[in-house]
């Protein structure tokens, strides 16, 4: 994708704050490295981890880092982002991926999925992970079923397979209703991730800028304060505000991002 011509101007070699940026590129805050030691923890025990922050707080970054550093041939990750699944087809999804052809029967792939996982710790010797993504919407068929999901071990004792859970605040509070508390108790790892304090507010867009090829600051304390409010401290949200907010200032002859830019940006996200 090329530069646009205003960010060129600016000296940038490439967009600061990119979507989906290579990990090797990521900003790592103490919220994020937070959230990846205890994915790494969850995976070393092949637990069942519960991951919740706002949307554009950073979950997929770290889910993506966390993905990045397994070895796929050993340690295969399994993402589901499609909270729309039943039971039945969350199980004919998994074994589809490993070349097994489905059952007819919900209890058939069931005790597929069972045998697979099992021939894969045991006889393969491999650490599988699944991620279940957007999870505050599944449907509470297949959240009862989650229990199931932790019960392939010997006597209830251990998941031959880590088991990621990941969605928005409202995740956590379904999982507390009584309903759910057989579930609720099987969650070995629980982690919110929290917004970006001003200080990492700031940090992040000094990274950026330096990952484009400009290390001296481009916005002012007052511009990095009111992008911070604006964003509610959410990196996904920072950057594009922060990515407009450059381009405000190129087009105004500028070489310092400052409130108006940060202002105008808000108002044209918003509108």
């Amino acid at each position: 994708m090329s530069l646009p011509a205003p960010l060129e101007q600016l000296g940038l070699s490439r967009l600061p704050f990119p979507k989906a940026p290579a990990p090797e590129d990521l900003y790592h805050w103490p919220g994020l490295e937070e959230l990846l030691a205890r994915l790494r923890f969850a995976f070393a025990c092949q637990g069942f981890a519960l991951i919740t922050g706002e949307v554009g707080s950073g979950k997929s970054t770290a889910l993506r880092l966390f993905a990045h550093s397994l070895d796929s041939q050993r340690q295969p990750l399994l993402y589901f982002a499609d909270s729309g699944l039943s039971p039945r087809e969350f199980y004919c999804r998994v074994l589809e991926h490993f070349g097994i052809v489905p059952g007819v029967t919900r209890s058939r792939v069931r005790q597929q999925f069972q045998t697979l996982f099992r021939d894969l710790s045991r006889e393969q010797g491999k650490s599988a992970t699944l991620v279940i993504d957007e999870a505050q919407d599944l449907s509470l068929a297949m959240v009862q079923e989650l229990r199931y999901l932790q019960n392939l071990g010997d006597h209830d004792a251990e998941s031959p397979f880590t088991l990621i859970l990941c969605g928005q605040a409202e995740l956590r509070a379904m999982l507390r209703l009584k309903t759910f508390e057989a579930v609720a108790q099987r969650i070995l790892v629980r982690y919110h991730l929290g917004p970006l304090g001003l200080e990492e507010t700031n940090s992040f867009l000094r990274h950026g800028l330096k990952a484009a090829g400009v290390n001296q600051a481009m916005f002012t304390e007052p511009a990095v304060a009111l992008l911070h409010t604006h964003s509610h401290g959410l990196p996904r949200r920072l950057g594009i505000l922060a990515t407009h907010a450059l381009v405000d200032a190129a087009l105004h002859d500028l070489q310092l991002v400052e409130e108006p830019s940060v202002r105008r940006a808000v108002a044209d996200l918003e509108d």
